[in-house]
């Protein structure tokens, strides 16, 4: 693999990637960033010599690509924005969560709507620990970002009480 500045490997982005650059860009990572993240999910590829004159020769084609993506991912965050999430949790009678909420808990409830959010597009401000209304921000993309609303309800059909 090329070697890029600092001892790192040098990769062409096949799609824009927070914090570190935009699609067609090289870039020099540490080799495990390469071998477990960014090579596995189809991010980037080997900088070879062949890449970077294929890149520079369908700049456009890419550009308008990256629109389309982007215009789709505008689209997806129109209709996130439209929904809401209930989950249910085991509460205490002033509203306090035995446990609490977590990021991984609202991407399945979003899956089981067939929206396909990964648990790191979340931005949840710490764990939810209260039943209530929360407005959770979903980052799509370093550009677009969407918000629902999760509501977290306490567990119906079970009747502690013992009364009689």
């Amino acid at each position: 693999m090329p070697k890029g500045r600092n001892g790192g490997i040098e990769l062409l982005l096949i799609q824009s990637v927070d914090h570190l650059g935009k699609q067609g860009d090289v870039v020099s990572v540490r080799p495990g960033y390469a071998n477990n993240y960014l090579l596995p999910q189809g991010l980037a590829t080997v900088a070879t010599d062949h890449h970077k004159r294929m890149v520079e020769k369908h700049r456009e084609k890419l550009a308008a690509i990256e629109k389309a993506r982007l215009k789709s991912l505008l689209d997806l965050a129109a209709e996130l924005g439209k929904q809401s999430v209930t989950i249910e949790a085991n509460a205490s009678d002033e509203g306090h969560l035995y446990g609490s909420v977590s990021a991984a808990d609202i991407v399945g409830a979003l899956k089981a709507m067939n929206f396909d959010i990964s648990r790191d597009q979340l931005r949840l401000e710490g764990v939810l620990k209260e039943v209530g209304l929360y407005s959770v921000k979903v980052r799509l993309h370093s550009e677009v970002e969407a918000e629902i609303k999760v509501w977290v309800v306490p567990t119906s059909g079970e009747d502690n009480d013992n009364k009689g």
